[in-house]
């Protein structure tokens, strides 16, 4: 019985078991920040290593602000052993900015391409292509037995006089993760790996471009990551605005205009924090355990919660759940939130649950997660 195993929980929301700033902030994005990036932020806002001024003044152009860019880009290479062979841009804006410099870039004279819709932010990057070119939708997300799944690569109608093949590894609204890597041959992949990027290590090499915002697992809003391989940096279509072009972006290091500095001096914190945790290796498998934990308690206590992706595509990034009773989930998420628990309401376009548990969510957290879940259930049960 539920009621026989659940542990003690400590109601409200006190200050045993929470970190300094009292909650676990759960949201899909902007995400929660490393506690010891906030504070070392905190601690530089008004005189950044002796320069007596704050890092957010620093003329991009300057020694000081070429530091910080070359040490973060050194520092995601060796994260993410990224090879010599690939540039790494950090440019302004979200992730959606490459929905247009992907086509706008790659589609070349054959202006036809693939992409694999599993999810919102997938069809997102599908409507923006149209716009450049002809898309083949190669394959969609399936619901079988109330469960969404990837279809298998042989199910799939990839063309193989596509310009690039395009996916989503992770979508952040379904919760459905790609555990594998599709197989294009020469055609060239590119992955959108915004909610993904930095939670395990991958090989950068069967990629041509991966790209990222950083409001997941490298930093605050308002930047992204793009690494392309030199063979994809060519002239765009005619008409691409200047700021849009990777041969641009690349011959000038991503300052071709002033860049988000202080996004971009977040984002650098970040990753030499990953740097001194132990890289991705170490978060790979703190990841997969969080994310074990919490699948774990909804699928055996499926009387209760239920979570709407088949196991072989589970995101270990985004954990979508429903109630049984959903008549129960605004109860459930105001009292989630009085106890520390923040976020956790699902995207507007899904509904219920959503708890996402990026890099720097502790294990701590979804450990406090589980033992709400577990009163909430034996109380309203």
């Amino acid at each position: 019985m539920l009621r026989d195993e659940i542990s003690q929980f400590t109601q409200g929301n006190g200050n045993r078991g929470f970190n300094m700033r009292q909650v676990f902030n759960f949201s899909a994005g902007p995400a929660m920040l490393p506690e010891e990036v906030l504070l070392q932020a905190q601690a530089e806002i008004l005189d950044w290593h002796g320069t007596g001024m704050s890092i957010m003044e620093l003329g991009h152009r300057g020694a000081e602000f070429k530091e910080v860019a070359e040490q973060s880009e050194a520092d995601l290479r060796e994260l993410m052993a990224i090879p010599d062979n690939y540039h790494v841009l950090f440019l302004a804006g979200g992730a959606s900015v490459q929905f247009a410099m992907v086509p706008l870039n790659l589609f070349g004279e054959k202006r036809q391409a693939d992409y694999l819709d599993t999810g919102i932010w997938s069809k997102k990057a599908v409507d923006e292509a149209k716009r450049y070119g002809q898309v083949n939708v190669a394959t969609t997300l399936e619901v079988k037995n109330e469960l969404m799944q990837i279809p298998a690569q042989d199910k799939w109608s990839l063309n193989p006089d596509a310009s690039y093949v395009h996916y989503t590894p992770n979508e952040t609204i379904e919760g459905v993760e790609f555990h594998f890597v599709p197989q294009t041959g020469k055609v060239p992949l590119v992955a959108d790996m915004t909610s993904l990027i930095l939670s395990k290590p991958i090989d950068v090499s069967q990629y041509g471009v991966i790209y990222a915002g950083a409001q997941k697992n490298i930093g605050q809003a308002g930047i992204h990551v793009v690494i392309i391989r030199d063979d994809l940096i060519r002239a765009a279509l005619p008409n691409t605005p200047t700021l849009y072009s990777y041969k641009i972006q690349a011959e000038n290091k991503s300052f071709y205009n002033t860049p988000p500095t202080y996004a971009w001096y977040i984002a650098s914190l970040v990753l030499a924090w990953m740097k001194k945790k132990g890289g991705l290796k170490v978060f790979a498998e703190l990841n997969q355990r969080k994310a074990n934990k919490l699948y774990s308690f909804i699928d055996t206590h499926k009387e209760f919660y239920s979570n709407p992706v088949h196991p072989d595509c589970r995101s270990i990034m985004n954990v979508p759940f429903n109630l049984t009773n959903a008549t129960l989930t605004e109860k459930f998420l105001l009292e989630a939130r009085e106890a520390g628990l923040t976020n956790l309401k699902g995207h507007r376009l899904a509904g219920g649950v959503r708890a996402s548990i990026y890099n720097a969510m502790p294990e701590e957290g979804v450990d406090k997660l589980v033992d709400f879940m577990k009163h909430f259930a034996c109380v309203n049960g």
